[in-house]
């Protein structure tokens, strides 16, 4: 069912469980079908083909894998084990590439509808402005989770393809079996993407103060670049703990043995309160706000 479907199936009547499911649908279609989206999806896709492509072109040609010691975590155990490849290329599109995708989306996800005039027909609807708001959120929460299962997917069949697979060494040292580390793979990729829900909380809050989606995509990046720098700075230290991407990498506690939460929850928790916060403040500004297009 598309989007016009959904809304002429709801006007004039007063909200349901099945007609808000079928928005969310709608939303999850539109938001996929987007050549924008597919693009992200296709970018985030190439950047595990190109790493493993690298690694193995050069082992074959004598170095060492990662040029010894450089690159993103894990990549020197690539060439032993291709399932290292996931964990490489989600440590190498988390600084960047994976909150870049989502704060395009995020940012669009209001203002993109308010700059094309199709704000004012949704809202027309039986949703109100809180639940079109909540609709909008879970689908760029949908949207976390596909793009890191895209990179993750996309990781294996290369690492599959390209390396041989089997037990893997932990960071511990010790042994674990493949299927194993395929779950702990599985988990990671859920850690990743849930690391992802204040960035999609701070987009969808600056889609909530323009009626143009480039500017909010334009300054979701800005805004997440920025706090990047301010977390690479020695002299801010005491700051970085509470900024969103601080603890982003600590998904590789996963792959010690016995598994160090400490970082783990540090960050799940952070990600929940910038959720909680900013998924307030855009409440507090869409419910408010004079819609006129």
């Amino acid at each position: 069912m598309s989007r016009a479907d959904v809304l002429q199936a709801g006007a004039g009547r007063r909200p349901n469980p099945l007609w808000t499911l079928g928005l969310l649908r709608s939303e999850l279609v539109t938001t996929v079908r987007r050549w924008r989206t597919l693009a992200l999806l296709g970018v985030l896709a190439a950047v595990p083909v190109l790493v493993g492509i690298a690694v193995k072109i050069e082992t074959r040609g004598g170095g060492p894998a990662g040029g010894g010691g450089e690159g993103p975590a894990f990549i020197s155990q690539i060439t032993n084990n291709g399932l290292f490849l996931v964990f490489t290329a989600l440590a190498a599109t988390l600084p960047f590439f994976l909150p870049m995708a989502v704060g395009v989306v995020a940012g669009d996800a209001i203002a993109g509808e308010a700059g094309a005039g199709t704000l004012r027909y949704l809202l027309v609807a039986p949703a109100g402005r809180t639940r079109l708001l909540l609709t909008k959120y879970a689908t760029v929460l949908a949207f976390c989770l596909l793009a890191t299962l895209v990179v993750a997917v996309s990781a294996l069949l290369v690492g599959a393809l390209l390396f041989p697979l089997g037990e893997l060494t932990t960071i511990s040292g010790t042994r674990i079996s493949f299927a194993e580390g395929l779950g702990r793979a599985l988990l990671i990729a859920l850690v990743v993407a849930a690391s992802l829900v204040g960035v999609a909380a701070l987009g969808l809050f600056v889609s909530t103060l323009t009626n143009s989606g480039i500017a909010a995509m334009a300054t979701t990046v800005g805004l997440l670049i920025t706090v990047q720098i301010v977390d690479q700075i020695p002299q801010l230290h005491a700051l970085q703990p509470y900024l969103f991407p601080h603890y982003w990498l600590s998904f590789a506690d996963l792959m010690r043995d016995p598994v160090y939460w400490d970082d783990l929850v540090k960050n799940l928790g952070l990600q929940a309160l910038y959720a909680a916060v900013f998924g307030a403040a855009a409440w507090a500004r869409f419910t408010a706000k004079d819609i006129n297009a």
